[in-house]
């Protein structure tokens, strides 16, 4: 086996919280982690979309992680960050509670999400990861956005 080989059987992770429960994304998908900078809300945004802030010059859409995932809605403190991302051709800011670590996984390691009779979970979680008696959910960023906003970030 090439040392590519093993690279690519690896996956390098970001694990953050949303309430009691562990997520992870892709950490190629990731720009920079910031702390939580209060949102100018937009009229008629969806409601899992909590505003915008200005990145440096850009304006930032910041997506509240916990609602898009149907978990209720985000009570920021001076703990919650903001994820930045890449969402195809698309930055945005990703609302969660805190930051955990980075993983390395195995990608043998990564469990198929469990059918639950419902598509929306398949959808946003790509795998689950066990790991030191955790069990992660591995968030797949391309279906965050709605389909017509993914279209227009195209």
């Amino acid at each position: 086996m090439t040392n590519g080989e093993i690279l690519n059987d690896t996956l390098e992770l970001i694990s953050f919280r949303i309430g009691e429960q562990e997520f992870c994304l892709d950490i190629m998908a990731v720009r920079e982690i910031r702390g939580w900078t209060p949102a100018t809300p937009l009229p008629h945004s969806p409601p899992f979309v909590s505003g915008v802030i200005n990145l440096r010059g850009a304006v930032l859409p910041i997506l509240d992680l916990k609602a898009r995932l149907g978990l209720g809605v985000a009570e920021t403190s001076a703990r919650s960050v903001i994820i930045v991302a890449h969402i195809g051709k698309r930055l945005v800011g990703l609302l969660v509670d805190g930051v955990s670590e980075i993983l390395a996984a195995e990608r043998s390691a990564i469990q198929q999400t469990p059918n639950v009779g419902c598509d929306t979970v398949s959808r946003f979680v790509r795998g689950i990861v066990a790991m030191e008696g955790r069990m992660i959910s591995w968030i797949e960023l391309d279906d965050i956005l709605p389909e017509q906003e993914n279209a227009e970030a195209a």
